[in-house]
């Protein structure tokens, strides 16, 4: 079992131990250290994204991800080396959990530079025009039993479907629906709440959230642990 933990947050300290650090950084600390501890067998990978973001897409990127590989020129493979990483990454990973907190209702941007990354036409998904009308695309990370699982943190409240903010959440919904896009159907998400308020509500919100981290853990290793005695 293959785990990639993934963290976008501009603070780079967990808000456990610095009262302006990240609460994403907190809930995926909390998961990670909870899954070693049912299975310290796994293989554990950590990309950064706030710390080291993924260099953004340019003319250049796309004029060597839309070329055949056995056509590429030198100065190509060189222009999609990070990209290659992160796929490859992405790929033998069997789980991965993400913090990605909510800037002005949508991603911080390292964590869209991950995504435009990591979507590589022949690599997570291909596109046959013979299949038009109908859906041309193909989820090439369809079938591995991937799951995503998403700790988020917000300011305000109330962004879930249906709530007072629900519709201008743009954060869930941008990852979960690329990742889904790409064949990852499994999605598990967590969030913390009331930041900017910083008092009562804001504690309780983070105990909540680490309480359904501490449950979701506890479910996912099981299963797996299930599933591999299974197989056997």
């Amino acid at each position: 079992m293959r785990l990639l933990r993934i963290d976008a947050s501009a603070r780079l300290e967990s808000s456990d131990r610095n009262p302006y650090g990240s609460h994403t950084r907190r809930l995926t600390e909390r998961f990670v250290s909870r899954w070693r501890a049912a299975r310290p067998e796994d293989e554990i990978a950590v990309r950064d994204l706030g710390q080291t973001p993924p260099q953004p897409v340019t003319q250049g990127w796309i004029h060597a991800a839309f070329t055949k590989p056995e056509l590429r020129e030198a100065w190509m493979t060189e222009a999609l080396a990070e990209s290659d990483v992160l796929v490859d990454e992405l790929i033998g990973a069997d789980l991965i959990v993400a913090g990605v907190p909510m800037y002005n209702f949508g991603m911080p941007s390292p964590m869209k530079a991950y995504i435009d990354n990591v979507v590589r036409i022949g690599r997570t998904f291909g596109f046959d025009r013979a299949k038009l009308p109908g859906d041309p695309y193909a989820r090439l990370l369809e079938g591995m039993g991937k799951r995503l699982v998403f700790l988020s943190s917000r300011g305000d409240h109330g962004y879930a479907p249906g709530e007072r903010m629900g519709h201008v959440n743009h954060v869930e919904s941008g990852v979960r629906d690329v990742f889904q896009f790409l064949g990852v159907t499994a999605f598990h998400g967590i969030a913390i709440e009331y930041d900017e308020f910083a008092d009562e509500r804001l504690q309780a919100s983070i105990a909540a959230a680490e309480q359904a981290v501490d449950a979701l853990v506890d479910r996912l290793s099981a299963e797996t642990a299930a599933g591999a005695i299974a197989a056997q």
